[in-house]
C-alpha cells in the first residue's frame, strides 16, 4: 500500500532515510505504541495469527469475553487463571524500540509516549514522558481496602488473590473491556497530540478507542505509521512501513547526537522560549501603555458637563456686556446735552 512519500521511494531504505530526515526536523514528536511494541520483548499481541485473541484460552471462553469488566466479577477464578497465564510477563526486558525512544526523549525531541500497553517496559527502559491509557499489571490494588500490591504477589498467589489485610480481592490496575478509560491520561494523551509536530504510530491496528482518533486533533498531516499490518491510517500518513517497529525505531534514531547538534537543539529550545516571554512582555507592555494613555486623556479633556458650564458662563457674561453698552451711551449723550444747554 503506498502513501505520498513512499512513491518517492518505496525501498525500505529509502523508507528509513525519510524517516530520519522527518525527526532531524521536528522538536516536538509524540509517539502512540500498541501491543507490536512490545511483540520483540517475548510478549504476544492481541489481533495477529499469533495473537492472544487467536491462541487457544485453555477454557470454553473467548479471551476477548474473559478480559471484560462483568466477567471478571462474576469468574474472578476464571479471570486470574487466564490473566496470569496470558496477560503478565514480569521477565520481559524492553527491546530496541523501547530504547530507541528513550534515547529520542534524551535528544529533546520526543515530548510523549502515548502506549496502549500494560507492561511498563517503556519506564524500565527509562522513558519519563510516559501516558498508559490502560493502566499497568505491575500495579495492583485490594477492591475492599485499597491496599497496593506488586506483581509479585499476584504471581505468587494461588487461585484468586486476596488481600493479606482485608481479604477482599486484589485486581490488577488495568482497563478491562467495559470500563472507562482515566479521563486525566486521555485528556493527557490529546493536549500532546494538538501540540505535536510530528506524529508517530507503531505496533497497533488502530481498532481500539479512544487512542484510534487521537490523530483527527493534529494540526497537520505529519503522521508516519510502522506496524506489520495495515491500519485504516495508512493512505492518510506522510509516511508508512510495514515492518518491525524495533528494527526501523533502532535504525532511525540516531545513536549518538553530535555536541554541535544538541547544542543547536537547546539553543533553538532557548531562543522560542526567550521570543515567547519578550513576545508576552512586549503585549503587556502595549496594554499597559494604552491603559496610561487613556487614563492621561481622560485627565486632561474636561468633562463635557464642565464644557457645557463654561460655555454657558462666556455666553452669559457677553450677554451682560452688550446690555450694558446702550446705557453707557446713553448716558454719554445725556451728558454732552447738558453741557451744550449750560453753555447757551
Amino acid at each position: 500500500m503506498e502513501t505520498r512519500i513512499d512513491r518517492l521511494g518505496s525501498v525500505r531504505d529509502g523508507k528509513i532515510q525519510q524517516l530520519k530526515e522527518l525527526i532531524a526536523e521536528s522538536e516536538n514528536i509524540v509517539f502512540l505504541g500498541g501491543a507490536g511494541v512490545s511483540t520483540e520483548s517475548g510478549i504476544p499481541d492481541f489481533r495477529s495469527g499469533t495473537g492472544i485473541y487467536n491462541q487457544d484460552s485453555g477454557v470454553t471462553y473467548r479471551p476477548i469475553d474473559i478480559i471484560a469488566h462483568d466477567f471478571f466479577m462474576e469468574n474472578p477464578d476464571v479471570f486470574f487463571d487466564f490473566y496470569k497465564r496470558k496477560l503478565i510477563y514480569p521477565d520481559a526486558k524492553p527491546n530496541k524500540a523501547h530504547k530507541a525512544l528513550v534515547r529520542l526523549e534524551k535528544q529533546g525531541k520526543l515530548k510523549a509516549i502515548i502506549t496502549q500497553n500494560i507492561d511498563n517496559l517503556h519506564q524500565e527502559a527509562g522513558s519519563k514522558c510516559v501516558i498508559e491509557l490502560h493502566g499497568s499489571v505491575f500495579r495492583n490494588y485490594c477492591m475492599d481496602c485499597g491496599k497496593k500490591f506488586d506483581i509479585e504477589y499476584i504471581a505468587s498467589q494461588e487461585g484468586i488473590p486476596r488481600c493479606d489485610k482485608c481479604g477482599g480481592i486484589v485486581r490488577p490496575d488495568i482497563v478491562l473491556y467495559e470500563e472507562n478509560l482515566e479521563h486525566e491520561n486521555v485528556d493527557a494523551a490529546i493536549k500532546a497530540c494538538k501540540k505535536c509536530d510530528l506524529f508517530i504510530i507503531a505496533g497497533t491496528s488502530l481498532t481500539v478507542y479512544p487512542a484510534a482518533t487521537f490523530a483527527q486533533f493534529l494540526k497537520h498531516d505529519r503522521i508516519v505509521i510502522i506496524n506489520k499490518s495495515s491500519t485504516y491510517m495508512d493512505l492518510k500518513a506522510m509516511l508508512c512501513i510495514h515492518d518491525s517497529v524495533g528494527k526501523v525505531l533502532d535504525e532511525a534514531v540516531p545513536k549518538r547526537v553530535s555536541k554541535k547538534a544538541a547544542s543547536s537543539s537547546r539553543t533553538s529550545s532557548r531562543k522560542a522560549t526567550a521570543v515567547k516571554k519578550a513576545s508576552s512582555a512586549s503585549a503587556k507592555a502595549k496594554t499597559s501603555a494604552a491603559k496610561t494613555a487613556k487614563t492621561s486623556k481622560a485627565a486632561v479633556k474636561p468633562s463635557s458637563k464642565t464644557t457645557e458650564k463654561t460655555t454657558s458662563k462666556a455666553k452669559s457674561s457677553k450677554a451682560t456686556a452688550s446690555k450694558a453698552q446702550p446705557k453707557a451711551s446713553s448716558s454719554a449723550k445725556t451728558s454732552k446735552g447738558k453741557k451744550q444747554g449750560s453753555s447757551k
